[in-house]
């Protein structure tokens, strides 16, 4: 078995050098800046009476506990709501409930379905996504709003087909992530 071993061809790790990891302040930090960016990104497109775009930061909040459920603890959902919540016109208070709630729902759905394939994580995402707004419809009108379910249909429909495309751009941002740079002592 030895001499056979020896005519084996050499394999090479091209992505490992000597002296490179990834940072741990862009590991950790992109998840976090990308769900707040995401909340900002609607404030600065357009100002509109009623729901036009989908809720970008509850996508993206999403699809990062899909993607890497470890990743984003299990309480993320309370200050990343509560950020949510303050920039977002909605009551205080009620994306911290929904984001929690969709956190846990998400994480008892991995422990018992841990095999999953993007048909599989994209209709769990169309279910949370849908109760998400109309649940916040219902805080919306509880705080004084009287807006009807059929304004929230496109937002609704919106949001599900725009959830592939977040989910690539947070797998891209979980690449870009782990970038190993040169690490100076």
């Amino acid at each position: 078995m030895r001499i056979f071993e020896s005519f084996a061809p050499v394999r090479r790790d091209r992505n490992r050098r000597i002296n490179r990891a990834p940072s741990p302040v862009l590991a950790r930090g992109i998840p976090w800046a990308s769900v707040m960016l995401a909340t900002l990104i609607p404030i600065w497109l357009t100002i509109a009476s009623a729901p036009l775009l989908p809720p970008l930061a509850f996508l993206v909040f999403i699809s990062w506990r899909q993607l890497r459920p470890g990743l984003l603890p299990i309480w993320a959902g309370l200050p990343l709501g509560f950020f949510d919540d303050l920039y977002s016109g909605q009551p205080l208070g009620s994306a911290v409930l929904l984001w929690s709630a969709a956190a846990i729902t998400l994480d008892i759905i991995e422990t018992r379905l841990p095999w999953r394939n993007s048909w599989t994580d994209w209709l769990l995402a169309t279910g949370i996504i849908a109760a998400y707004i109309l649940l916040c419809l219902l805080f919306a009108n509880l705080a004084g709003g009287s807006t009807g379910i059929q304004v929230v249909v496109p937002q609704i429909a919106m949001s599900i087909l725009c959830y592939p495309l977040v989910d690539r751009l947070v797998a891209w941002l979980d690449r870009t992530r782990l970038i190993p740079f040169v690490e100076i002592r």
